[in-house]
């Protein structure tokens, strides 16, 4: 018979019966340790973790109360609570035994030990033990995943009037269970406003789930969203829980729900309704209690008109809709845009001196932007990828072709040849007032003369 790897540790005054639960612990766990005072325990929780505490409920000669047995039980707990404490007591002590598991004790064994039943009730504490640190295991992996997603959609950008709107109706609808559409072109961020409205509700703590729809076959659709049993067809090997059941406590995000066909948008509708999923395979219904977002870049009032899209349905989705506007409606965002993409790919590849100069934001400013802000972002990684220097060029873009003057004047300049350039300029401006350019340039009369005399001017 293998040993558990777990680690035990008893805690009792008397030496006779630490001795003997050692022996027989340690036929059944690799790491077995003993206390003769229950004084050594906080020191010894904080150098190692344990599965399974064996505490007896009284340490005083003639005491029977069980007080100081709870004492340390409450300081165990409180110092590491996924460990499992068994309770160690007389025939006299069942009462007060009772009590200690109400205040988180799993079990108790009373004196004389059985040992098969002894073992059998360390056995049980040890895999409650395990459970409850997969548990914990589980919860800082969701938190951490959720914190990353978090981040990764945390900055939604835009300082003009439209996206001001957006960002206002978001706060507002984020604190209310209502149903949400999100209407907008491929790549105006639809699943961050999904995610801003999940992380800004009551749900934030819970789960948020996103499906596209688009990406699910007809002959899958209800498995992927209402889960299945085992057997319900050739491939289904196991008990699988579906996206809304997955979702039930958090937010459900149904991304293109106009690619579904009308038999998938009746079964959705169902469920809608009722609040309520039946697995394939199964005729039990399961409750589900989700806050659905939905978003499509169809324009789905056309299409219940056309009659490819259940009108009942688009009211079920519909209470409250929030339209993105494409990125070439608010040019003004793109230099704050292309500011925070280029910290994030200067960072990623290691170009922090990189910078973006202005007639470059305007040539991306005119630009059309089919793909929208998706298509900013990978524009703005590949230039960071391919650029030469410290400062992007019209070049550095597929769809900015043609370099302007300016570039083309100052691509091989040094730092000499522009303060030149510089000098001759703001002295043709000024119409050689050497007073009036020295002023725009922030230099001395008499440095600028020296300058003149430098270049030849």
């Amino acid at each position: 018979m293998s040993k558990k790897v777990g680690k035990i540790l008893i805690v009792d005054d008397d030496q006779y019966v630490t001795l003997s639960l050692r022996m027989l612990l340690e036929q059944h766990f690799k790491k077995v340790e003993v206390l003769n005072t229950p004084k050594l325990i906080p020191e010894t929780l904080s150098r190692q973790v344990f599965d399974v505490v064996l505490l007896d409920m009284n340490f005083r000669p003639g005491e029977t109360s069980g007080k100081e047995g709870i004492k340390w039980l409450q300081k165990i707990i409180e110092q590491d609570p996924n460990t499992s404490i068994i309770l160690m007591t007389a025939y006299g002590g069942v009462d007060i035994a009772v009590q200690a598991i109400k205040d988180g004790a799993v079990d108790f064994v009373v004196k004389p030990f059985q040992n098969e039943k002894l073992i059998t009730t360390v056995t049980a504490a040890y895999q409650l033990s395990q459970s409850k640190k997969a548990v914990k295991h589980l919860r800082s992996q969701k938190e951490i995943l959720s914190s990353a997603m978090d981040h990764q959609y945390a900055n939604m950008i835009g300082r003009s009037d439209i996206m001001q709107s957006v960002f206002h109706t978001v706060e507002k609808v984020a604190q209310t269970d209502a149903n949400v559409l999100i209407l907008g072109e491929n790549g105006t961020g639809k699943e961050l406003i999904a995610r801003a409205l999940h992380r800004n509700s009551p749900r934030s703590g819970e789960v948020f789930i996103s499906v596209d729809l688009g990406a699910i076959s007809e002959t899958l659709f209800e498995s992927e969203l209402f889960g299945h049993k085992k057997g319900a067809f050739t491939d289904a090997k196991e008990d699988r829980v579906g996206r809304f059941e997955a979702a039930s406590g958090g937010t459900l995000f149904l991304d293109e729900i106009g690619n579904l066909s009308l038999p998938l948008q009746a079964k959705l509708l169902t469920v809608l309704q009722g609040r309520k999923v039946v697995r394939v395979g199964s005729n039990k219904p399961i409750e589900v209690d989700i806050r659905l977002v939905c978003a499509t870049n169809m324009n789905l009032a056309k299409m219940v008109k056309e009659g490819s899209f259940r009108q009942d349905l688009l009211y079920r989705i519909n209470t409250v809709a929030i339209n993105l506007p494409a990125l070439r409606d608010r040019p003004e965002d793109i230099p704050l845009l292309a500011e925070h993409f280029l910290k994030i790919y200067c960072k990623k590849y290691q170009k922090p001196e990189l910078r973006v100069p202005e007639y470059v934001v305007k040539k991306l400013q005119k630009y059309n932007w089919p793909g929208n802000v998706r298509e900013l972002q990978h524009a703005l990684e590949r230039a960071v990828i391919l650029s030469d220097g410290n400062n992007l060029k019209s070049s550095d873009f597929q769809f900015l072709t043609e370099e302007s003057e300016e570039e083309k004047e100052f691509e091989n300049y040094n730092l000499e040849e522009l303060e030149k350039w510089a000098i001759k300029n703001a002295l043709v401006k000024h119409k050689g007032n050497v007073s009036h350019a020295a002023k725009e340039l922030g230099l001395t009369r008499g440095s600028m003369y020296r300058r003149m005399e430098k270049y030849g001017l």
